[in-house]
């Protein structure tokens, strides 16, 4: 062991065997034959043939040019590879397409071995593999493509095994091996949490190959396949794992949505129907209203009225149930009437068109006695975050993978504060007997710069967490706990934009800013709704730049 894991040279192959150790003792259950075959063959190894192969893993692409490969702690490349090379692991004569053949030479090589057909010899590469693709539609070996370089090149074949042992230990396949080094190097620093024996996310063979499935119909999709053999793949799947569900939901709502993008409204609406991911109720009652059909889009939302998903779904539906009404040729029913705010109107000169209006606004309205934050969702976000750590890092079944999560994956489900509601109770305790301010102070100090779905550490500073703890009432820190806990994704979005405080007085304002044209978004209705119904100190800004004359 080392102080520092990097100062061993082979710290990538440390960290790898971690994964493989993790991966024996937690999925030993469901790890199938030949993934227990490569672990235990793979820890027979010499170690530089272990280091060459992780070094190739972890590299982007599947062939590796023999004069590229330098590696100090490996030596020999050629001794190295060739256990690889006896298994299987690498092969030397894999066929290669044209595409892959232009990724691994450099152009004076494509012209050495391809010139003869070449007509534009300053053209660029693209344009060369465009003009030759119909003289080679076949894949063949690298020494055939290129018979005139003294060069060995080698193809790692499994990489699609290495993948799956990645999605097992991380849970997905867009976090890779750099996060073990991110973390060795300091930049990203994650909060300990202890592993029960129930806190993994794929359970079973099944769950693995689904998970893979889901990725490969991401994949498809992003690459704009038919929406709708997709659609019917993902729809067909067989699920008994609430995680895998959840990213199923999330697939063909994204879908459901692009389904609308294109104009192709029946297969939106048939992606819609069956998916039971938040949002898509609205998103059908929209689609049914955008299309014509007024009577059943009535009767879907009176039925979401009923029984609202969310705030946000409420707050569509009192626009949407009135509007639709009047479509069906009922009388027309009068709007709420919004609440007045606070309202600011300034005319400010714009002396740095580089610099945002809330930043101009901060400036101006600044004083040394009422000091003006620009926090947007920050403050309160990390006030929370800070106070409910132990909440949000239990070590609940199903909540952490692996040490390298931000936050418990089902930090945006809708039983996330129900499953953890004794925990929330013991911190929001604090907000009435006032330890809340000494252990957000304290934590602030021991939890600098992990990791958090919360706290945002670049915008504290000390002196903005101490005006904030003198300033803003315990009963309206808890309110807006509450609110979190509600709708953690669509209520921890939306806050004003900026916060002054009178230290002296003990009291502050929250500051909404809009410039030229720009008009409150629904989510920041909501705020400011909320905040007024509670008496919390709200103002909206509206700014006009003087030079303009308005």
């Amino acid at each position: 062991m080392t102080a520092n894991p990097l100062d061993d040279p082979f710290y990538y192959l440390n960290n790898f065997q971690r994964v493989l150790a993790w991966l024996s003792q937690r999925y030993g259950d469901v790890l199938s034959v030949e993934e227990q075959q490569f672990i235990d063959a793979f820890a027979a190894l010499p170690r530089s043939s272990q280091g060459l192969l992780v070094r190739l893993v972890m590299r982007k692409g599947l062939h590796f040019r023999h004069s590229k490969l330098h590696y100090a702690e490996i030596g020999e490349i050629s001794a190295a590879v060739a256990p690889l090379l006896a298994l299987g692991w690498v092969e030397e004569h894999a066929n290669l397409s044209l595409v892959e053949l232009f990724d691994v030479l450099l152009k004076p090589e494509i012209l050495l071995c391809l010139g003869h057909l070449i007509e534009q010899p300053k053209a660029r590469k693209t344009e060369w593999l465009l003009a030759l693709a119909d003289c080679f539609s076949e894949p063949q070996p690298f020494r055939d493509w290129c018979p005139q370089l003294e060069e060995r090149l080698f193809s790692i074949t499994v990489m699609d095994l290495c993948d799956r042992l990645r999605l097992m230990f991380f849970g997905n396949l867009y976090q890779d091996w750099s996060e073990f080094v991110l973390a060795d190097l300091g930049i990203f620093t994650y909060e300990t949490v202890e592993f029960s024996a129930e806190s993994r996310g794929l359970r079973s063979r099944e769950d693995i190959d689904a998970c893979l499935f889901l990725h490969e119909c991401q994949q498809r999709f992003e690459t704009g396949e038919p929406l709708e053999t997709i659609a019917d793949h993902v729809s067909a799947l067989v699920l008994d794992n609430p995680w895998l569900e959840r990213r199923r939901g999330k697939l063909l709502f994204q879908m459901g949505q692009h389904g609308e993008r294109i104009g192709d409204f029946a297969l939106a609406l048939c992606i819609y129907r069956d998916c039971t991911y938040p949002g898509a109720r609205l998103r059908m009652i929209r689609v049914l209203e955008r299309i014509g059909e007024y009577t059943l889009a009535l009767e879907l939302a009176e039925t979401a009225v009923q029984s609202p998903q969310s705030a946000a779904e409420c707050q569509a539906l009192l626009r949407i149930v009135p509007r639709l009404r009047r479509k069906l040729g009922g009388p027309p029913v009068p709007r709420a009437v919004a609440r007045e705010v606070e309202r600011l109107d300034l005319h400010l000169p714009r002396v740095d068109p580089m610099l945002s209006v809330e930043y101009c606004v901060q400036a101006h309205l600044h004083e040394e006695a009422a000091p003006v934050h620009y926090v947007e969702n920050s403050l309160v976000n990390s006030l929370f975050g800070l106070l409910c750590w132990p909440a949000i890092f239990a070590p609940l079944p199903g909540a952490f993978f692996h040490p390298f999560q931000r936050g418990p994956v089902d930090l945006l489900n809708e039983d996330f504060h129900e499953r953890r509601a004794e925990l929330f109770a013991v911190c929001f305790a604090e907000l009435d007997d006032g330890r809340y301010r000494d252990t957000i102070r304290r934590r602030y100090v021991q939890k600098w710069g992990v990791q958090s779905p919360f706290v945002f550490w670049g915008s504290l500073s000390e002196a903005l967490l101490d005006q904030a703890l003198d300033c803003l009432p315990a009963e309206h820190l808890k309110h807006w706990f509450n609110r979190l806990l509600l709708d953690i994704k669509a209520n921890r979005a939306g806050m004003p934009d900026l916060i002054q405080f009178w230290p002296q007085h003990k009291t502050y304002r929250m500051i909404e800013v809009k410039g030229p044209g720009d008009r409150l978004q629904d989510n920041q209705l909501r705020w400011l709704e909320f905040c007024h119904e509670h008496r919390m100190p709200v103002a909206v800004c509206y700014v006009q730049w003087a030079e303009q004359g308005a």
